[in-house]
């Protein structure tokens, strides 16, 4: 018990004695400083002194751009990036889904699984109006009258400015006039210039028989008034209205675009026909 006692005084006694760290000129042998110290101070400091080292360590690491050159820690650049990239590729994953869909929807109609209604277009129409000749008691002087007049051409004209006209018809849409009417060249339509997403509007009250795309004419958009009138809107930028749907005069059905391989710039393709033939437009309405 004696020498435990003993050790014990005699490491106490070494870490507090004292010692002088002295520091002198090593060609005149003067004290330049002078420290006291201990083991125990010595031990002290240095504890203290590798503690805040440590502490200064990671601070550094945590709050510093310091980290990105340490070995498993990410750049904050980097991070963004793969953020950013995230949500692009969930953006694209959505429109790819939609993509899908409708390539799912339209592949049954190209592929011919689907036939076309009988309203699906304008050439519908005037089919259903040929009559089979045979059906007819038709004399001989009306079967070459009507040879005739069916050889000068095929779309005819009708003279509908002398006729009594009971709907009243108003513009689609406010804007220049690029191609008249004119059926020495074919163009049975007239051609208004506008910026794109202008609204395009019904000119009267009617059913939407055709609400669709195809690739000439882009989005299209057919309306039946009274009156056995159809009016064709086409090159639209985007179409408001789906088949069946019934509209009011003046009511927006779409907006001016410039979709379709026959597109030259923004623009609406307009058409109106009566009894499957085409008609004028400038004669039933004021685009004034």
């Amino acid at each position: 018990m004696a020498k435990t006692n003993k050790k014990k005084g005699r490491l106490k006694q070494k870490l507090t004695d004292k010692y002088r760290l002295v520091v002198l000129n090593e060609n005149t042998f003067e004290e330049r400083f002078s420290l006291k110290l201990s083991r125990l101070n010595v031990f002290v400091l240095g504890g203290i002194f590798s503690i805040l080292l440590i502490v200064a360590t990671i601070v550094l690491i945590a709050f510093t751009p310091i980290k990105e050159y340490i070995p498993g820690y990410s750049s904050t650049a980097l991070k963004i990036k793969a953020t950013k990239l995230t949500f692009q590729t969930d953006s694209l994953k959505t429109k790819l889904a939609v993509l899908e869909n409708y390539t799912k929807a339209l592949k049954p109609v190209l592929t011919g699984e689907i036939e076309g209604e009988s309203i699906d277009s304008i050439q519908g129409e005037v089919r259903q109006r040929i009559i089979d000749e045979s059906k007819l008691n038709a004399s001989k002087e009306d079967s070459l009258y009507r040879e005739e007049v069916e050889s000068k051409d095929r779309f005819p004209i009708r003279n509908n400015t002398a006729s009594n006209v009971e709907i009243v018809f108003f513009a689609p849409l406010s804007g220049s006039i690029s191609q008249e009417f004119n059926p020495n060249t074919k163009h049975f339509a007239l051609d208004i210039v506008a910026k794109s997403g202008t609204p395009v509007k019904a000119i009267a009250d009617g059913t939407v028989i055709y609400s669709g795309w195809n690739t000439e004419t882009g989005y299209v958009i057919l309306l039946k008034h009274s009156n056995d009138y159809i009016s064709v809107y086409k090159h639209n930028g985007n179409l408001l209205k789906k088949q069946g749907d019934f509209v009011k005069s003046g009511e927006v059905i779409a907006s001016v675009g410039s979709t379709g391989e026959l597109t030259t710039g923004p623009h609406l393709h307009f058409e109106l026909w009566s009894g499957g033939y085409a008609v004028n437009p400038t004669n039933l309405i004021d685009f004034n």
